[in-house]
């Protein structure tokens, strides 16, 4: 099976509107800069978007936000984006708010094949309300469904042409999880090698969850707030 594409745009070719996505990052860290300008450049409507938070105004899934091409966001906060903030209240976009180790969870369950997880996270809470609780050793706990995306959209540091995969440092965050979880799994790379050329000792994903790879460019990494010390 050859999963290695040109360009983004070769790789999210048949990203169609109204499907659900998995785009892996944590704040700006690791997100796949190279498909949401792609995804941005095509115009691609009506998706649900499954994502730690939304990124920046001008930067990630911001950018999307902004061309009006997503419909619901499903993320553990709002972030640095004011207008994420101001869809959210304006009531212009649809937002389910979950706790952030829920929203790993369930990308693992996903993953693993897995209907479902138990967690004692949100129970009492908004985030419990028209779910399923169950008491396991006198502990109350909630209900919570694996993810169904059709794509995931990852970023990893190194990978091959047979899509195994090596992340760096805090860019791993959600980029794993959401690797195994999605129908259809697309990867940007800063670095692709030849088959062979990684320890397999090190490989973070495995290419069997890998269906598409490209070697991605111009990476900004930009950083949401930088804090630096002052100098004497």
């Amino acid at each position: 099976m050859n999963k290695l594409n040109k360009n983004a745009e070769d790789a999210i070719f048949d990203i169609e509107d109204g499907q659900t996505l998995m785009l892996g990052g944590f704040g700006l860290c690791g997100i796949p800069e190279n498909c949401i300008a792609a995804l941005v450049k095509k115009g691609t409507t009506n998706l649900t978007c499954i994502s730690n938070n939304a990124g920046v105004d001008d930067f990630g899934i911001g950018l999307m936000l902004k061309q009006k091409q997503v419909k619901k966001m499903i993320a553990s906060y709002v972030g640095e984006n004011a207008e994420f903030e101001r869809q959210l209240l304006s009531g212009e976009l649809e937002v389910e708010l979950i706790p952030q180790g829920t929203l790993a969870t369930r990308c693992l369950a996903a993953g693993y094949g897995m209907p479902a997880i138990f967690t004692p996270a949100g129970v009492g809470t908004e985030v419990a309300d028209g779910k399923e609780t169950r008491i396991f050793n006198g502990k109350e706990y909630l209900l919570e469904a694996a993810f169904e995306a059709d794509f995931a959209l990852v970023k990893a540091w190194k990978g091959d042409k047979s899509g195994n995969l090596i992340y760096k440092d805090t860019a791993r965050n959600f980029n794993p999880l959401m690797a195994m979880a999605a129908k259809i799994t697309i990867v940007e790379v800063e670095e692709l090698v030849e088959d062979g050329e990684l320890d397999p000792n090190f490989i973070h994903t495995p290419g069997v969850y890998v269906h598409r790879i490209f070697q991605g460019i111009n990476y900004e990494k930009r950083i949401e707030q930088r804090t630096v010390r002052k100098v004497d």
